[in-house]
């Protein structure tokens, strides 16, 4: 969440990178975060007067007792009483200023950097890099093929079928639509990716984990997933356990209520779990055969990075999620994502997408964010500097490296020729073959 310091430090800027988010009552808000730190100071300092106050006289009454003034001495304990039945009311005020003020808090979106671009939906973002030519940014590299619109290729739903790769109508029965079941050369596909993806982040120097893939409430406030998007998380009752959305969850939490030291940062991690998400008010065209779905596989890279080396950490896992794409030889495209489009936190995020030549259309596959100072105050997750061992926040990046379903989309409907669907070169090894046959 926002810090204090931000708000009192640049209450306009704060004001205008909300609204630039298309936070409602972005002024009013603020104001009110600052009216109710204005009513938990005041409390603190009346308390603190009544405190000194019954201190002084706390100290006068054994003095008043030696000299045999006992009615003054017992006048003074009845101060003391009242001045300590105050300080409660006080000690009240300031935790219910405390609490509105950061219950109010957390419902504020992340500020976003000034680079973001304006814009209200995904039709704003900017098209950065690409190696499409004609798709916008700069294109990069080359492109092993020429994208096209071919009405004989056939949508990975259909390639899924003909090969007997995945079974949609299985994982109706089983769970409901949004649970497919992989079969045979198609769950090798999902453990081929699964395994390039993490070997790639080890070679990177990332850390893998396996965490936990039900969290507790306090994990899903610490990373901004409550209460923004309670109604698309899987919610198990009884227990009060959510099922995480991403890995981004449980892995940021590791570092939740801890104090790094500098030498230890930049911290890396890796994991692959499946994701769970409800995708509440998702129809149409968008959501079927793979490219929605309720349950999915995906490898996150976390960082936990200092403030002045976090834009760099950024750029380096640009870097990485493109280089996964290239070697998967694929079409794809970096946007950096408009005020309106960003997620709840972020304060910087770039989408990467990969062309879909059946569905003639892009398909995201990846989120790569900075989250400045924003989760690590929900968090209180910090680091002591080396030079003065002053204790302050961190910032947090993540970013998918890789979600499996839109690629795995991708790879069957560009791939697809008469022999069968091509493997890429460097997930041969992993497959175990250079085709689907």
């Amino acid at each position: 969440m926002l810090t204090l310091k931000q708000i009192y430090d640049d209450k306009a800027r704060v004001i205008a990178g909300l609204e630039k988010k298309h936070f409602a009552g972005a002024a009013e808000a603020i104001e009110e975060v600052l009216r109710l730190d204005g009513e938990r100071k005041s409390a603190q300092q009346m308390k603190d007067a009544a405190a000194a106050e019954m201190n002084k006289i706390s100290k006068s009454i054994g003095m008043l007792m030696a000299k045999g003034q006992r009615a003054e001495a017992e006048e003074a304990k009845a101060q003391t009483g009242t001045l300590k039945a105050q300080i409660a009311e006080y000690d009240e005020k300031m935790a219910a200023a405390e609490e509105a003020q950061t219950k109010l808090l957390l419902t504020i979106p992340n500020v976003p950097y000034d680079i973001v671009p304006e814009g209200s939906c995904a039709e704003d973002n900017i098209v950065v890099k690409s190696n499409v030519p004609h798709h916008g940014g700069d294109t990069v590299g080359t492109w092993v093929g020429e994208v096209n619109n071919d009405e004989a290729k056939l949508p990975h739903w259909e390639l899924a079928k003909k090969y007997n790769l995945i079974d949609f109508d299985l994982g109706v029965k089983i769970s409901g639509a949004g649970f497919p079941v992989y079969i045979g050369q198609g769950a090798r596909l999902q453990r081929a990716l699964i395994n390039f993806f993490l070997a790639e982040a080890n070679k990177a120097g990332y850390t893998e984990i396996m965490p936990p893939t039900v969290v507790n409430a306090a994990s899903g406030y610490g990373t901004g997933q409550l209460p923004d998007k309670e109604g698309q998380m899987y919610h198990c009752e009884v227990d009060d356990l959510y099922l995480i959305p991403t890995a981004e969850v449980p892995v940021t939490n590791l570092y939740r209520d801890v104090i790094i030291e500098e030498a230890q940062l930049p911290i890396k991690n890796c994991a692959y779990t499946e994701c769970f998400r409800r995708e509440a008010g998702s129809y149409g065209k968008d959501v079927r055969g793979l490219n929605r779905l309720h349950e999915f596989s995906k490898i996150e890279i976390v960082r936990i990075d200092t403030p002045e080396h976090s834009d760099a950490s950024h750029k380096e896992m640009l870097e990485h999620v493109e280089g996964l794409l290239q070697k998967l030889e694929l079409p794809y495209r970096i946007l950096r994502l408009s005020g309106g489009d960003m997620s709840f936190t972020a304060a910087l995020c770039y989408d990467f997408e990969v062309y879909s030549e059946a569905q003639h259309r892009w398909l995201e596959v990846s989120s790569t964010s900075n989250f400045d100072t924003y989760q690590a105050n929900r968090l209180k997750c910090r680091y002591r500097r080396a030079e003065d061992k002053k204790v302050t926040l961190c910032h947090t990046l993540n970013g998918s490296a890789l979600a499996l379903p839109r690629i795995v989309a991708a790879l069957l409907e560009n791939n697809q020729c008469e022999e069968g669907i091509r493997i890429p070169k460097a997930l041969q090894p992993f497959f175990g073959d250079d085709m689907i046959r």
